[in-house]
């Protein structure tokens, strides 16, 4: 289970969805007993990080955490994959699945049920990290008696408890900007809570952060899978790295700062092959710094890395291929990611995992998945050749955040003012080249070194992995500047509306919330 056990939890963790804090979680035994068990502190931090993974208490489906969705399409990382990677330049869906097709156009609404199930996502894990965090005070574990090495334990937890909601709260801050804001102060059967400001809630990160680093262990003495100090950083750095788009002031330095402490913590470095990264064994990656675990014997869902894996096959590719007795017909890319790379079939560029076979390059039609080239980068494949563990429900972890990330958020930065040296920066581009081409071929110059190059590097060594959306904005090309096919709902694509660049927030919780206000214009 790779270090970390799944433990469904029966009792304390049936959350109403959301931010409704009216409804307290429902248990069939009283919190107090339940409590008075230290072991139930342990079940309950593994039922937090598999919010990330699982969506609900059976699997992959069955008893879901959230009423009124389908249970597949609620998984946390499978809809935040989507709202990152659909409206953009990098992925296309086929499926004419109820409002899906309007991610792929930039023309959703506040009914989109895609959207509303990420936001649901979201605060269901903050409501949970919140019901931990009550449940774990200083205050209830001496009242349990519990001993200092007990309490000790426990208080790792709550840091990691912490840590899980910063970034589900980053989460919500980059796609929504004025969200629900609720922490364990707000008692249950309080009021709904309030609407904060971009500014208020990347505050709230910002300290959370800062206050439980020096709880948090470092990346080599934390079981994989769960937060350290070096993940801790590296959602700073994509704090800081997007804080102009969040609060309008540029805090770069302090980006370059958070990404310097993961580079020479040295618990990391690039794996020898790229495609290590997205296999059936990647967590054996030193590469990756925080992932969403999944497992095909332990930790099945219908979204995750089961739906990149199965929904980027189709056409004439062969599912055995990648690991999985049969593809879904669903993801694959336009040409200007295509267009990013020296060649189409990876022989320069090893990045470049494009299916082009019985596929065109161009898209006249999303519906039909021969239109657009597949990418099968995800895989349910070990690096020595070898399938997962289910023919169906891969072993492939997904990686938040891992060092080539780092390595390139590290080179805007100094190209944005933030400090650094311009040389090392061309070292760390480089790096990533070499690994790519296996050779000093395509090796870069400080003069090559610009924000445009970054922005189509980042697409060459990122694409997929969720982080599209969100680069796009911060360099102004998600809306009203850049154009790609289908964007806007036209084949050729056409610039939309500055708006888009926050989702709406539901509808369904504007009515429930009567202190909610929607973002601008929807």
């Amino acid at each position: 289970m790779k270090n970390i056990r799944i433990i469904i939890i029966l009792m304390v963790v049936t959350l109403s969805a959301c931010t409704d804090l009216d409804v307290p979680p429902k248990s069939d035994a009283t919190g107090e007993l339940i409590f008075n068990d230290p072991a139930t502190y342990e079940a309950f931090i593994a039922k937090i990080y598999a919010g990330f993974s699982l969506t609900g208490q059976q699997g992959p489906a069955g008893a879901g955490d959230i009423r009124g969705i389908d249970e597949g399409a609620s998984n946390y990382v499978r809809q935040y994959w989507q709202l990152q990677e659909l409206p953009t330049d990098e992925a296309v869906i086929g499926w004419a699945d109820g409002n899906l097709p309007t991610l792929n156009t930039q023309t959703w609404t506040d009914e989109n049920e895609f959207i509303t199930a990420m936001y649901y996502r979201i605060f269901f894990n903050v409501s949970l990290a919140n019901e931990f965090l009550r449940e774990a005070s200083e205050e209830k574990l001496s009242e349990r008696g519990f001993t200092e090495a007990v309490k000790a334990n426990i208080a790792t937890y709550r840091a990691e408890a912490r840590y899980v909601r910063a970034l589900s709260y980053w989460h919500g801050l980059d796609l929504f900007g004025n969200i629900p804001f609720y922490t364990e102060a707000n008692a249950i059967g309080s009021d709904a809570p309030d609407q904060a400001t971009p500014q208020e809630v990347f505050t709230f990160i910002e300290n959370e952060l800062i206050d439980i680093e020096s709880e948090l262990a470092d990346f080599n003495s934390t079981p994989y899978g769960r937060a350290s100090k070096e993940a801790l950083w590296a959602l700073q750095a994509k704090l800081y790295l997007n804080a102009t788009v969040y609060t309008g002031a540029d805090r770069s330095a302090d980006c370059l700062a958070s990404c310097e402490k993961i580079i020479n913590s040295g618990a990391f470095s690039l794996a020898d092959n790229y495609q290590l990264n997205f296999g059936a064994d990647n967590h054996t990656s030193n590469e990756i710094i925080f992932a969403a675990l999944f497992d095909g014997d332990h930790i099945r869902t219908w979204g995750g890395t089961t739906y990149l894996v199965n929904a980027s096959i189709g056409g004439s590719m062969d599912p055995t291929a990648y690991g999985v007795a049969g593809g879904w017909s669903g993801l694959r890319t336009t040409s200007n990611l295509v267009n990013l790379f020296p060649d189409e079939t990876g022989g320069l560029d090893g990045r470049a995992i494009f299916y082009t076979d019985g596929q065109t390059k161009e898209i006249t039609s999303i519906t039909d998945f021969t239109n657009g080239y597949a990418v099968p980068k995800f895989t349910n494949v070990t690096s020595g050749g070898q399938s997962g563990s289910d023919e169906t429900h891969p072993d492939t972890d997904f990686a938040f955040f891992r060092l080539a990330d780092v390595y390139l958020m590290y080179a805007e930065a100094v190209l944005r003012g933030g400090g650094g040296n311009t040389a090392t920066a061309v070292g760390y581009i480089n790096m990533l080249r070499e690994r790519a081409y296996g050779t000093t071929a395509g090796n870069i110059s400080s003069a090559d070194l610009t924000l445009d190059f970054i922005l189509d590097e980042r697409a060459r060594e990122l694409y997929w992995e969720g982080h599209r959306r969100t680069d796009l904005i911060r360099f102004n090309e998600f809306t009203e500047n850049g154009v790609w096919p289908w964007k806007g709902g036209t084949q050729a694509g056409e610039t939309t509306a500055s708006y888009l660049n926050l989702y709406p927030i539901p509808s369904a919780d504007l009515i429930a919330n009567p202190k909610l206000e929607q973002n601008d214009q929807y």
